[in-house]
């Protein structure tokens, strides 16, 4: 009688430690509420000679702006305002947000077993 003796080889990835991970969260979280002023901000059609309001748009239009001309932009004009409503805001809000998903998923640990 022969003994087979199997061997299995166990991998394990290295986590992200807890302050790394953190300092991502928060990177993230704070792109994601810029963008959403941005996009609250253009719809209520807040001044843009604002000093806040224009360093928020000048802030995001990096991101915004690859974007830009997917769809086009919906303007109400009324007696003292314009409302604006950016699609290319709301897809970077979702871009930004799968980026930090796929991102978090690749750096939590994972086992492996080969036979």
């Amino acid at each position: 009688m022969e003994l087979i003796n199997k061997q299995s080889e166990i991998h394990v990835t290295k986590p992200a430690s807890r302050m790394e991970r953190r300092i991502v969260w928060i990177v993230f979280g704070l792109v994601e509420m810029m963008l959403a002023f941005r996009l609250v901000f253009k719809m209520l059609g807040a001044n843009q000679n604002n000093g806040f309001v224009h360093g928020l748009y000048a802030g995001t239009q990096y991101i915004v702006g690859t974007f830009e001309n997917i769809f086009s932009q919906f303007k109400i004009q009324g007696s003292e305002m314009i409302t604006i409503f950016e699609p290319a805001t709301l897809i970077s809000m979702v871009m930004v947000a799968l980026i930090a998903w796929l991102f978090f998923n690749l750096t939590t640990p994972h086992l492996a077993v080969q036979d």
